[in-house]
């Protein structure tokens, strides 16, 4: 564990003194971004600050990076919104557990490494339109629009959008319009400032002046929408007390009526959370290592997003991650080790039992506008333009695969099929750098040419099945186009790589070769292929084949078999 590894290499008040200040700024930016994520999924704003304070705390103690701030992100929006408006928050909390142990299992599995194999034009395009689709739903509240329920499909949300757009409200589009300018200027002029924090205290302050100067028109607040009999003020003053998952229930919640079909649909959904849960943590700490000059553990890091995960939702909370922009702004700011990302959450705790009075004035047109920021950086629009302009054709049609099936249909849909597409493509690219070639027995390509008799076939790349067939078509043909063949040395140097198929027509070409009494020599073949064909015993039984990982030692065992010594 990170923590483990902190308190190992000397921890004292210098380092508890800068995880602190930077634990309270990325505090500061989390707590209305949790609040305003909780909105977005369907929930009440609490939800989000439980996740943050749950999750965020035990990733941090059970987690493999050091500097890893988790709790509700952006990219899980997409997800969670279908989850909370067919089954509420109890389907999303077994949801959001299932998940957790599927990150657990991930992580025990050490599988953790296996994500970075996941190609660039997926990420970028499944995560540029999970943003797409983001922003199209803040809309709604930015503008603030008389829409009861936004639909599930992006046709249908735009459709919705455009039908509600005579009930804009000018006061929640002027509070939104201010609250977007100051985090676009605020990120780019004020370094100790963090932006959201003057951004929404200025929308803040403005809704109350419309409110005082133009009654009636005033804008759309937490506590406007949230507030209930248990949370006047929009938002509970602390934590619940712990409790089984399915107890909790969002007002707008409809009751379950379990079956296999539902548990089939949560479980599905469990696996679309764990898998982005995985990349984005992961990813995350990679950039983070980026930032610090150090290196995280991806199993650990999977296991502790797990137990966050499992855990967080006998509180109230639902699915979290590691969150790059935050984790970015700790690390900025000084974090050193996991007790940054545990000072966040305690931060957040504190403000909720101290100042949730003053949070439900909170315009949700500005809420609006933080998401519409995540999403702009989440994006990506440089990188994402930069690729369609010089990536190979292939890898833009991955891309531009995946962020569509991200948009229109699904966003598991959408990284399954880009990474099947992106796998397929790799093969085929494969296939074509991969070859064979038969030298000329007048060649000297070896120093001098070869006796009379011997025959050397070169193999270039991996033989596995996008490239076996090609490689190996000639070997059993050269008995019947060449007279006199006494012995062919097949030339394995170049073959990092062997897979089943590789090793099926291998053996065809090593049986047509010995009917004819051909002596066959695989000449420096390499580390994994002679594993192989130990395992699969080739040299059993077959007295004319030689193996070598020498290629110079079997080239003159060739010459000694023709010169009979």
């Amino acid at each position: 564990m990170a923590l483990r590894e902190s308190f190992r290499e000397g921890y004292g008040f210098r380092e508890f003194k800068k995880d602190a200040i930077a634990g309270i700024i990325v505090g500061i930016v989390a707590l209305p971004l949790s609040m305003a994520l909780a909105i977005a999924t369907g929930l009440p704003p609490e939800y989000g600050i439980y996740t943050s304070v749950v999750a965020g705390i035990l990733t941090a103690v059970f987690g493999g990076s050091r500097v890893q701030i988790s709790g509700p992100t952006a990219a899980f929006i997409v997800i969670l919104v279908p989850i909370t408006a067919k089954f509420g928050f109890a389907g999303l909390a077994l949801a959001t557990m299932i998940a957790g142990l599927m990150l657990m299992a991930m992580g025990l599995s050490g599988m953790g490494r296996l994500i970075a194999f996941i190609p660039n034009p997926v990420t970028t395009g499944f995560t540029a339109g999970i943003a797409v689709v983001i922003a199209t739903i803040q809309v709604k509240d930015f503008l603030g629009l008389d829409l009861a329920k936004i639909p599930n499909h992006f046709l249908e949300k735009l459709s919705a959008m455009y039908g509600a757009m005579p009930s804009f409200r000018i006061s929640d589009a002027v509070v939104g319009l201010v609250t977007l300018a100051i985090l676009i200027v605020g990120n780019k002029v004020m370094k100790k400032i963090p932006a959201p924090l003057l951004a929404l205290a200025a929308a803040s302050v403005i809704g109350i002046l419309i409110e005082q100067f133009f009654p009636g028109s005033g804008v759309i607040t937490i506590k406007g929408r949230f507030a209930t009999t248990y949370a006047p003020d929009g938002i509970p003053h602390g934590l619940p007390f712990p409790d089984w998952p399915w107890h909790f229930h969002a007002p707008s919640d409809i009751p379950i009526v379990w079956s296999p079909e539902v548990i089939k649909e949560i479980i599905l959904a469990a696996f679309a959370i764990a898998v982005l849960g995985a990349i984005e943590s992961l990813l995350s700490a990679t950039i983070a290592d980026g930032m610090t000059r150090r290196s995280h553990d991806p199993n650990a890091e999977l296991v502790g997003q797990g137990i966050g995960n499992v855990v967080a939702p006998f509180f109230g909370g639902f699915a979290a991650t590691g969150a790059i922009a935050r984790t970015a702004t700790g690390v900025r700011f000084g974090a050193i080790s996991p007790i940054a990302c545990v000072v966040h959450s305690v931060f957040i705790l504190f403000a909720v039992l101290v100042f949730a009075p003053f949070l439900g004035y909170l315009p949700m047109a500005s809420l609006a506008a933080l998401l519409l920021m995540v999403a702009w950086h989440m994006s990506e629009a440089r990188h994402f333009a930069h690729t369609l302009r010089i990536a190979p054709r292939s890898d833009v049609v991955v891309l531009l695969l995946c962020f569509g099936l991200t948009v229109f249909f699904d966003m598991v849909v959408a990284v399954m099929v880009g990474v099947m597409l992106a796998a397929v493509l790799f093969m085929r690219r494969m296939a074509e750098v991969s070859g064979a070639r038969l030298v000329s027995p007048e060649s000297e390509e070896y120093g001098e040419p070869l006796p009379e008799g011997i025959f050397i076939y070169e193999i270039a790349g991996p033989l596995f099945f996008g490239a076996a067939q090609k490689a190996m078509s000639e070997i059993g043909r050269i008995r019947n186009l060449h007279a006199g063949v006494k012995v062919v040395l097949i030339d394995m140097r170049n073959v990092p790589f062997m897979d089943m198929t590789g090793l099926v027509n291998l053996t065809s070409a090593l049986e047509t070769l010995e009917k004819h009494g051909t002596r066959v020599i695989l000449a420096g073949v390499n580390k994994q292929p002679v594993k192989v064909m130990a395992k699969a015993h080739l040299q059993r039984d077959r007295k004319l084949l030689t193996v070598s990982r020498s290629f110079v030692k079997a080239l003159q065992d060739a010459r000694d078999a023709v010169s009979g010594t």
